[in-house]
């Protein structure tokens, strides 16, 4: 088998890797806003976000879709609101400090928005809930 061929046939699971790390990183970003855990986000509040605040829905989307996205439960429409969110906050907080991206602090955030919609086009990969409902809902319908 070429390295090509063996590369090819992990990719699957390397996505839903990929994916649960994404969304548990993508988590802490929501802890941290709404609780202060592990502790203040760099240049944030020392005081948590109000959850009907801008800041505060906010962390509930990020905490709420990191966790779904990290089991992989409704991955794609997911990934799309979540790629949107970061496109928003990239414009709205980052862009208007400097023109580039290493030097308004949002490289992360595009990184998140790109990666977000990849997923919203591949899904969540072999190891996911999603994929876990789709063998199920297949099995029933006797295929």
């Amino acid at each position: 088998m070429s390295l090509q061929t063996s590369l090819t046939a992990w990719a699957p699971r390397v996505l839903s890797v990929t994916r649960a790390i994404a969304g548990l990183l993508y988590m802490q970003h929501g802890l941290s806003k709404l609780f202060l855990f592990p502790g203040a986000m760099p240049g944030g509040s020392a005081v948590a976000a109000d959850p009907l605040s801008f800041m505060g829905f906010a962390g509930i989307l990020e905490l709420a879709g990191g966790a779904l996205v990290a089991v992989g439960l409704f991955t794609r429409p997911v990934a799309f609101i979540l790629s949107g969110m970061m496109a928003v906050a990239y414009f709205m907080v980052h862009a208007p400090r400097n023109f580039y991206p290493i030097l308004n602090g949002g490289d992360l955030a595009i990184l998140f928005c790109f990666f977000f919609l990849y997923l919203t086009c591949a899904g969540g990969g072999v190891w996911s809930l999603d994929a876990m409902r789709a063998r199920r809902m297949t099995e029933a319908a006797g295929g």
